[in-house]
């Protein structure tokens, strides 16, 4: 039994770090999430793009949206993460406190579903992600697994969905409406947008004007 749980330690470390390794140079070819959606009876949308075929405008939104400091920290906003692992441990709805990278790590290799014990395996995933890759990687994985409606995964597929135009040519406009619906995709729809998302991807406009520098890392 010790020695079953040993082996199980191992692989549990090992084996995302290894991922993690491929994945800086390799698409992931499918998230967990993807396979809860396909067994919940969605289907799989999904066209990788590379970094460059990414409208800036998508890029600058993102941070815009989820992480205005993506570009100047080193994975982590640790007290937004103090404060949400508290508000869950009292009971409270534990809302925020995932930065970019701790979302893509969460995208790639956890479940949807919030907890403390899938915070808690984000720090060091995230620990992972953040040593073995570039800003600009985990952006662009971000970007290309994150569900953005009913069986729309990555940004490709998203701009096609919704505008009919591949990612690289996305408007500041569709750019911001599509950031703004990503903390939930199946609830809101970037197009046509509600009034609240259309209030939110104002206020993302207006932000993009304001970070300055801090958009240097996805500007690019």
């Amino acid at each position: 039994m010790r020695r079953w749980l040993i082996w199980g330690f191992l692989i549990a470390v090992f084996l995302p770090t290894a991922l993690i390794v491929v994945y800086r140079f390799l698409p992931p070819p499918i998230t967990p999430l993807m396979v809860i959606r396909l067994f919940e009876g969605q289907g799989l949308e999904r066209d990788w793009v590379s970094w460059k075929d990414i409208s800036p405008n998508l890029r600058r939104a993102a941070v815009a949206a989820e992480d205005n400091l993506f570009c100047e920290h080193s994975g982590f906003d640790w007290l937004s993460l103090e404060a949400a692992v508290k508000s869950y441990a009292e009971g409270k709805r534990a809302g925020g406190g995932s930065t970019i990278s701790m979302q893509t790590a969460k995208n790639l290799f956890l479940w949807p579903r919030r907890s403390v014990v899938r915070k808690a395996l984000e720090v060091p995933l995230t620990g992972a992600v953040e040593l073995l890759w570039p800003k600009q990687r985990i952006m662009e994985v971000y970007l290309n697994i994150a569900e953005w409606g009913p069986g729309i995964y990555g940004a490709e597929a998203a701009a096609r969905a919704y505008y009919g135009v591949s990612a690289s040519k996305l408007s500041l406009r569709q750019a911001s409406q599509l950031a703004a619906v990503l903390p939930s995709p199946l609830k809101w729809r970037a197009s046509p947008p509600e009034d609240y998302v259309a209030r939110r991807a104002a206020t993302i406009r207006k932000r993009i004007g304001q970070l300055g520098p801090l958009l240097d890392c996805v500007s690019e």
